[in-house]
């Protein structure tokens, strides 16, 4: 069959809105497109905006812990400084302290039975001492007993040297 003119003149306005339909739709299309290429470039920079500002960010934070771990270090260097200072004064004073505690230790042992040997030579003393003063005052009683006798036989002898000499002057006489 062959197309008519009135079927024709449907077939060219149908052809002609296809076409326009068909550019509208590529027009359409081509828009679309370019609003897609667009959003995909708007969101392409969004997205390599974000990942710069977290790179930066990123940066940023390893800038400010690589500087804390380098006041760490420092810190720890100082303070492993401070241990060694430390550590040299306790030394000498610690083996100071040990050989006074040993000579200390030393002279108790030897202080212990010197001790016992006081206590013993205190009582010994104190015995010596009591039986001295015991025979001391037995002396002084003798003696006081001694003088008491030389006075009486002295009495005595000058009495007789008198009856002596009366005796004497009698028979003179």
């Amino acid at each position: 069959m062959q197309p008519t003119e009135a079927t024709r003149p449907a077939t060219a306005d149908q052809s002609r809105r296809l076409k326009d339909e068909l550019s509208e739709s590529m027009s359409f299309s081509s828009q679309m497109k370019k609003e897609d290429e667009e959003l995909s470039v708007k969101a392409l920079s969004a997205f390599k905006a974000k990942e710069d500002e977290i790179e930066k960010k990123k940066m940023e934070i390893r800038e400010r812990v690589l500087a804390q771990l380098g006041r760490v270090e420092d810190e720890t260097k100082r303070l492993a400084l401070i241990r060694e200072e430390l550590e040299g004064f306790a030394d000498p004073m610690r083996k100071e302290v040990t050989l006074i505690r040993k000579k200390i230790d030393s002279l108790d042992k030897e202080i212990k039975p010197l001790g016992n040997t006081v206590q013993k030579k205190e009582v010994e003393y104190k015995d010596a001492l009591e039986a001295f003063n015991e025979k001391n005052k037995e002396k002084v009683e003798l003696i006081t007993k001694l003088q008491e006798l030389e006075g009486e036989s002295e009495k005595m002898r000058l009495k007789k040297l008198e009856e002596l000499s009366k005796n004497i002057d009698i028979t003179k006489g």
